[in-house]
């Protein structure tokens, strides 16, 4: 038998994915796809004070779009809706939870205005994801996650692990194909 560090099996099963199936299907992400609406009525991130949603959160120029309760069903979500939940709910508020990034949410963050700009900050909120899970080491791992995860206190730090690296899966593949519907629906216009 293999005796494999599991944090390190849990940090290459999200870079893996990160590096061959992901990441570079997001280079070139153009500002039109980015906010690119492909239903009426679309959660989106937005210049404050425009929009149609029940609610909107952000601290500076652009806001994300979103409902409390959530209505059922949601709204068809954009790129940039979706990369701003990867960001800030998935990532940034984990990181600030677990990890020592300063504190952040949904209404106190600065959205993107550029797709350019949200990738960066993608990116800079994944480093420091990759970075703190290492940081657990084997034993932080087993640790509860506590009142930083009010839904599941009792469970693991690998379990939340395993929670984010599914939705950062899930999340970005969604981001990957509007990206494919978006150049084949120009495709047939032009």
């Amino acid at each position: 038998m293999i005796d494999e560090p599991v944090n390190l099996l849990l940090r290459d099963q999200i870079a893996w994915h990160w590096t061959n199936q992901l990441r570079e299907r997001l280079a070139g992400l153009t500002d039109e796809e980015y906010f690119w609406e492909p239903v009426p009525d679309c959660w989106n991130v937005r210049p404050r004070g425009t929009g149609s949603a029940s609610s909107q959160a952000g601290s500076g120029a652009m806001v994300i779009d979103f409902a409390s309760p959530e209505p059922d069903p949601p709204p068809f979500a954009t790129i940039a809706w979706r990369l701003g939940h990867v960001i800030v709910g998935v990532l940034a508020m984990r990181n600030a939870a677990h990890f020592g990034r300063a504190h952040t949410d949904y209404q106190s963050f600065e959205y993107a205005p550029t797709a350019a700009g949200a990738l960066a900050q993608l990116d800079a909120e994944y480093t420091a994801w990759l970075a703190g899970v290492e940081s657990l080491g084997e034993s932080g791992l087993a640790r509860p996650c506590g009142d930083a995860e009010p839904l599941y206190p009792e469970d693991s730090l690998a379990r939340l692990v395993l929670r984010i690296n599914r939705e950062l899966i899930h999340h970005l593949a969604e981001v990957c194909l509007l990206r494919d519907l978006y150049l084949h629906t120009r495709r047939e216009t032009r």
